[in-house]
């Protein structure tokens, strides 16, 4: 374990809840680091696609294998989102980190909708009668205010690289935890604060990396299949009406997602899926008289 942050994140218990699970496992913590995705990525390129390539011990900072590694970054500097966006960051009132694991799944479609189910479970459990975290496809987590409508407590960025036979999937996740003075969002701001306000950011990381964990190694074997009904009950887009970057579908009402991870949407004309571009969501009655238009 490696650290050179100045809150208490506790890496001994974690890493020793995670290392059963995940042998060779290193967790390295940094008061501040351009992006953790970015980091991962160079050392998971300078290992040279060996997989055998050995890192050093839990103790020590890793500078490339294909070993995991979760790294934890208080501030970012040059966080990433997804469509090339700034992912915004302050120590102490973000959880930015990333968990880099290689993977051989039978399919890659949907890993990002499983990462998303993780962490919201994690949060909010799903035992609770209505969810106060929903899902919008495909990689963001929301605060809901009233079904169908929430503000952005999160993201998820996946990237893959070779490493030998396998990829290594470097899975980049941020979270507000407290109020941070930010510009125009597309969706708002929303912070674990509002409705967690004993999680900071140390406690927010110990209770949601053992469920991405796990929800990997089940995606890895399994696939999306076994996720969907968890998703589906937190699907912060289901049956509202949208616009969308498909020349096919240009409008029509979300309805749902495939095995593969797809967003389904229906239209007068039928019903088609999009893999990948952009989504827009439409203001309900109450909201304003202008169209609101967002990318996924």
């Amino acid at each position: 374990m490696t650290t050179t942050a100045t809150l208490n994140w506790n890496v001994l218990a974690l890493w020793q809840r995670l290392q059963p699970v995940l042998p060779g496992l290193a967790i390295e913590v940094v008061a501040r680091t351009d992006s953790t995705n970015t980091q991962l990525l160079e050392r998971a390129r300078r290992a040279g696609g060996d997989p055998a390539i050995q890192g050093t011990t839990p103790q020590g900072r890793r500078q490339g294998d294909a070993q995991p590694c979760l790294l934890v970054a208080e501030q970012q500097t040059r966080g990433r989102g997804s469509q090339g966006r700034i992912w915004h960051s302050a120590a102490g009132a973000s959880l930015t980190f990333s968990l880099a694991m290689a993977l051989s799944p039978p399919s890659w479609s949907g890993l990002s909708l499983a990462v998303g189910l993780a962490i919201a479970d994690a949060l909010d459990p799903p035992s609770d009668p209505s969810p106060r975290i929903g899902l919008k496809w495909p990689n963001d987590l929301l605060l809901l205010d009233r079904p169908g409508r929430g503000r952005k407590l999160g993201g998820i960025l996946i990237e893959t690289v070779a490493v030998g036979q396998r990829r290594m999937a470097i899975i980049g996740i941020g979270l507000n935890v407290k109020p941070l003075a930010l510009g125009d969002l597309d969706w708002g701001y929303a912070c674990l604060e509002e409705r967690w306000p004993e999680l900071d950011a140390p406690a927010a990381l110990a209770q949601v990396v053992p469920a991405v964990v796990q929800a990997v190694q089940r995606f890895e074997a399994a696939g999306l299949g076994p996720f969907l009904t968890g998703y589906a009950r937190r699907d912060a887009l289901a049956g509202l009406e949208v616009t969308t970057s498909m020349a096919e579908a240009a409008e029509g009402v979300a309805d749902g997602i495939d095995d593969e991870g797809a967003l389904w949407i229906r239209t007068p004309g039928g019903r088609y899926r999009l893999v990948s571009g952009k989504v827009g969501l439409r203001r309900m009655p109450g909201d304003g008289e202008s169209a609101e238009t967002t990318t996924c």
